[in-house]
């Protein structure tokens, strides 16, 4: 299913991972290898994920797949189920117009579409999608041009009782409307949209995106209707797991295995897991240590490549402290990247190189360094800044109207790699006498109780990408929206930090159809995001998965869109 999604999909150390990043107008060989290696490390992948023929895979079996966090919310284009396990498992059972090879190169889902073009571009520009007229839910109910306008009113920003994750492309739409038929969607838009085929994956059925109730709530604990090669079987609360079955009524290739159990756990027990055999396959994220012992495993591999995904600090531009730009920038410049990412990284056989840009990889055509002094550790210039700020050095810390400097990292339990960065993060920034405590929270409670609702000062997770660069990264940076209430949604964007110039420099980009107007257009952005200090980049991470060494067509896909129904095992 597809991976190039607008909405942004979270992760903590690697494993919980936000989709964003990608190529807005033409992403070039995005699959390409980064920076050269270390000595004798093997040549980095675009996509590493045991490709077999179907008829080579076995027919039947269970896969086990391990998670590092049981989410509540299932609707992924909700603001709390943007999370990169709730991807992982309803890519398998919902609909995605188009799907992305390897190298970012987007075309047509034969099972859900049988073609998709612009069709005008003047006065406006025109998408006609033609539906594979074979497409039922698994309540009977076709899949036609009414679930692809209702996904569309939701989601679009008229109503912001919807909460979602990201208005991106849809706000850009004037009309969804039936063609000459019920499978063909008429998709007018009302500004230029290059990302077009970005839009309406993953797609849900017409009930869920009926009003901010059904939005909001239809899929929170539940997963009502599915249309894909497998469907839902049942959640155990105890035992943290969600299990997916074929599905027999699936229109396309028959799934190759009977069913995929995806079991949670913290993510310093998954390893073990893995090891003892308990499970299959689970992604390793950056850690040196359980690479080390995934790669040692009987009968298992490590699958390696590059692909979109960064690792960040995130600050809080609505705590206290962080609402000053002038201490966000301070924190950035006492900061050593360099360092932390020798950390991260060693032991890895993965490229150390730091990443300074927020759209574009290393790796990506259009990448260019936006960063300026903001990206270079200068603890002298942090003090400076400082100071200026207001904050002055008494003893050890600094002080302000009697109140000291002190920051609260909130960090996932169970992730080693967060721990060592807060550790890292905390000595650093006490050379410049900035304070940092650390917080450890349930796994579980990461997300949707600290960092989604704004309580925490700063924190470190990745962000994982897709082949669209402004698109679908446009969430985590576009500014609040208020609601009915009058309270403010921040949506995707976590650091709470955005503004007008901003969005609007980000609309130029994704309203930009030639490629280089377009590439121009996202760094201007990017130089405006860099100023205003949410996000700090660290690297391009590399994409571990750990994977029992049978186990065919999935591990670490890059640009990749999975097939599901070609999952399975060889032996």
């Amino acid at each position: 299913m597809n991976r190039s999604r607008l909405a942004v999909a979270l992760a903590m150390a690697g494993l919980l991972a936000l989709a964003g990043c990608g190529g807005g107008g033409g992403p070039g060989d995005a699959g390409g290898p980064p920076a050269d290696p270390s000595p004798g490390a093997p040549a980095v992948k675009a996509f590493d994920v045991n490709q077999v023929a179907r008829d080579q895979v076995k027919d039947g079996g269970t896969l086990r797949w391990g998670l590092n966090e049981y989410p509540t919310q299932w609707n992924l284009n909700h603001v709390d189920g943007n999370l990169a396990n709730v991807l992982s498992v309803v890519e398998g059972m919902l609909p995605a117009p188009f799907v992305s090879d390897e190298k970012g190169v987007i075309s047509g889902h034969p099972d859900y579409l049988t073609d998709g073009r612009v069709t005008a571009t003047d006065p406006k520009q025109v998408v006609t999608l033609t539906l594979n007229p074979k497409g039922k839910w698994s309540n009977g109910e076709a899949i036609t041009w009414q679930d692809y306008a209702a996904q569309w009113k939701a989601m679009n920003g008229a109503n912001p009782d919807f909460r979602v994750a990201s208005t991106t492309g849809y706000q850009d739409i004037e009309s969804v409307a039936r063609g000459k038929d019920d499978h063909e969607v008429v998709i007018t838009f009302k500004n230029p949209f290059g990302d077009w085929q970005s839009l309406f994956s993953p797609l849900y059925p017409r009930s869920t995106n009926a009003s901010p109730d059904t939005f909001n709530n239809a899929w929170l604990n539940k997963i009502p209707v599915t249309a894909g090669p497998f469907t839902f079987k049942g959640f155990d609360q105890t035992a943290k797991t969600i299990t997916i079955v074929r599905d027999d009524a699936w229109w396309g290739d028959k799934a190759k295995l009977d069913q995929i159990i995806f079991r949670s756990m913290e993510s310093d027990s998954l390893i073990g897991a893995f090891t003892n055999g308990e499970i299959d396959t689970f992604d390793i994220g950056p850690s040196a240590p359980d690479f080390a012992r995934a790669k040692a495993t009987q009968g298992a591999v490590v699958r390696q490549a590059a692909g979109p995904d960064f690792r960040h600090i995130t600050m809080n531009g609505e705590s206290a402290v962080l609402s000053d730009v002038n201490v966000r920038r301070a924190i950035a410049m006492a900061i050593n990247r360099q360092a932390i990412a020798q950390s991260d990284l060693q032991g890895l056989n993965w490229p150390i190189t730091l990443l300074n840009n927020h759209f574009f990889m290393n790796t990506q055509e259009g990448y260019q360094d936006n960063a300026g002094p903001l990206g270079v550790y200068d603890p002298a210039k942090a003090k400076a800044a400082l100071d200026a700020a207001g904050w002055r050095l008494s003893g050890q810390t600094r002080m302000k109207d009697g109140k000291p400097l002190n920051l609260r990292f909130v960090m996932p339990s169970g992730i080693q790699l967060t721990k060592s960065e807060g550790e890292l993060i905390q000595n650093m920034l006490a050379q410049v006498g900035v304070q940092v405590t650390l917080q450890t929270v349930p796994s579980d409670d990461f997300f949707t109780k600290h960092i989604i609702p704004g309580n925490y000062d700063m924190t470190a997770f990745s962000y994982i990408g897709t082949p669209f660069p402004v698109s679908s990264a446009y969430g985590i940076f576009a500014n609040a929206t208020t609601d009915s209430k009058g309270q403010r949604n921040w949506n995707a964007n976590l650091g709470r930090i955005g503004s007008p110039d901003i969005d609007a420099a980000m609309q130029k980009a994704t309203t930009e159809l030639d490629v280089a107007r377009a590439r121009a257009a996202t760094n201007a952005a990017d130089k405006l995001i860099w100023e205003a200090m949410n996000v700090f980049p660290l690297y391009q991470r590399p994409q571990n998965v750990a994977a029992k060494s049978t186990l065919a067509n999935l591990g670490a896909r890059g640009f990749y869109d999975v097939k599901y129904q070609d999952i399975g095992f060889t032996g």
